[in-house]
């Protein structure tokens, strides 16, 4: 399989886009927005509007995903999620689709702030609830990926980071992620990527959801993910008894925690000091067993 090379992405390259493409954009001032993510790099257009550019070719399926699905979705949310405005084409040897949509403010949500907040972690459970039940036609068009398709791959990062983490600890995580019955019930909505980089605040509150490139059908487990990269112990029992989460997807979604840790910690913490210490985090916690915790 012939995998495409990343395209390289500056300030250039965007103005062009928008302004051939969408020319009425074209007097807005154009700055690079960070931080940030590794999927995608972001503009800011103008003061109303922002640009996104996938990174890689992991990344190309969001913009008409998110321009088909957030517009369904937002009136049914507690809180808000991207307006998609417009779908960009390749152009200028840039080889994939690309976003532009509604401006959000707020501040990305960090643990010093939100971790200890019972509120929070109500409102986090409140939104779940919101997108698990929204009633829509089930779509194949948007499966789920198992836990189990992670297995190789975290099996390896665990023997990777075995000198920073506790490896016996991982490993029987891990297994009884593995060995607890699956989702048995009719497929459910998901963010798919539900940690703290893709919350918002204003004001001290959680404001917005962004980032659902990751949207899809299947078992929730996956979006437990926030409770351990931005919940203490003590928030993450409100936050499940709010979400009435069962045993058996209550340890699915610290294995998602692990997995998708190890994976970020593996690739990006080397190079970024603020992944490192964002993953270290996820990865500990997800170790920790709360399930005696009470609210």
């Amino acid at each position: 399989m012939t995998v495409e090379p990343a395209p390289i992405i500056d300030a250039a390259l965007a103005r062009r886009l928008i302004d051939t493409q969408f020319p009425r954009w074209a007097g807005l001032p154009l700055l690079p927005h960070a931080p940030a993510g590794s999927d995608h790099v972001i503009y800011r257009l103008g003061e109303e509007l922002s640009v996104r550019l996938p990174r890689h070719a992991g990344a190309i399926d969001q913009a008409r995903k998110e321009a088909e699905w957030l517009p369904r979705l937002a009136p049914h949310l507690p809180l808000a999620v991207p307006v998609p405005v417009e779908v960009g084409e390749p152009d200028f040897g840039y080889p994939w689709s690309w976003s532009v949509s509604r401006w959000l403010d707020g501040e990305v949500a960090t643990t010093d702030a939100l971790a200890g907040s019972h509120e929070a972690a109500d409102v986090l459970a409140g939104f779940l609830t919101a997108l698990h039940r929204f009633d829509a036609e089930t779509t194949e068009d948007l499966p789920g990926r198992p836990l189990a398709a992670r297995d190789t791959a975290t099996r390896s990062a665990i023997a990777k980071v075995s000198d920073a983490f506790d490896a016996a600890a991982m490993e029987e995580l891990w297994d009884a992620a593995l060995a607890v019955p699956g989702w048995d019930r009719p497929p459910v909505w998901f963010h798919g990527d539900f940690h703290t980089g893709n919350l918002l605040t204003s004001g001290g509150r959680l404001s917005a959801v962004i980032d659902f490139g990751e949207l899809g059908m299947g078992d929730p487990a996956c979006d437990l993910i926030i409770a351990f990269t931005l919940m203490s112990a003590e928030t993450r029992a409100t936050f499940r008894a709010a979400l009435e989460v069962d045993d058996a997807t209550w340890t699915r979604g610290r294995g998602w925690a692990l997995a998708t840790g190890l994976n970020a910690y593996v690739n990006y913490a080397a190079v970024d000091s603020r992944v490192a210490a964002q993953t270290t985090r996820q990865i500990t916690q997800a170790l920790v067993d709360c399930s005696e915790v009470k609210p």
